[in-house]
């Protein structure tokens, strides 16, 4: 009986590998809602394979993509047209953006793999007065309620991954070739260290293991 749950958690581990879906592009069209419908310069950070610095593009007058992985940033530029008012760098998320301040700064994926308080100081610096910042990000599980909200989330995952991939094994997208690492911050840290930051900070746990952060610069 003890062998039981490991021997499921391989077995969803195995169909999950065969479907895979992107968790994080799960919540791009929830990121546009939190924005204007248009606005001038967008920055996305750890911009990955540009899908959502080319959705930021249906409302803003200019987009930049940054990531320090230049392999998946060749990736965004090819996938990208030409027409596109999108462009991608590699750079440094601390210290090579861009310096113009930007209406809208989104960060997906990413905050947890930099220094925290520095990264969310940077973006505060760089967003315009009046502007929006949405972070969708990772976070260790820790309490009774971070658990709950993950075993929630395992059979929605698998059923996602179904229907998505048509029932049949699939590799993954593109945007999921970048590369990873686990979080380390438990979400009452992270909403700690994020609401002295950027005071008035609107933090939420949310299905499939990530976390969301809205902050507007007054």
């Amino acid at each position: 009986m003890t062998a039981l749950p490991h021997r499921l958690v391989q077995a969803l581990d195995r169909f999950n590998a065969a479907h895979p879906w992107d968790h994080n592009a799960h919540y791009h069209r929830w990121i546009l809602r939190q924005l204007p419908r248009r606005f001038g310069s967008a920055l996305d950070v750890g911009s990955g394979s540009g899908d959502l610095a080319r959705l930021l593009a249906t409302r803003a007058d200019e987009v930049r993509g940054v990531d320090a992985d230049p392999a998946i940033t060749a990736q965004a530029r090819a996938l990208t047209a030409n027409a596109t008012a999108t462009s991608f760098t590699v750079a440094d998320a601390l210290t090579g953006l861009p310096g113009k301040p930007h209406d809208v700064i989104t960060c997906v994926a990413t905050l947890h793999h930099l220094p925290y308080t520095e990264a969310l100081d940077a973006f505060r610096r760089h967003l315009a007065p009046g502007g929006t910042l949405v972070v969708v990000g990772l976070y260790r599980p820790r309490t009774a309620t971070d658990h709950l909200l993950g075993a929630a989330a395992v059979l929605p995952n698998a059923a996602i991954g179904w229907f998505k991939n048509r029932g049949r094994a699939a590799a993954p997208p593109t945007s999921m070739t970048a590369r990873t690492r686990p979080a380390d911050m438990s979400f009452s840290d992270i909403a700690a260290d994020a609401r002295t930051v950027l005071p008035g900070a609107r933090l939420r746990r949310r299905l499939f293991w990530r976390y969301t952060l809205t902050w507007r610069r007054p």
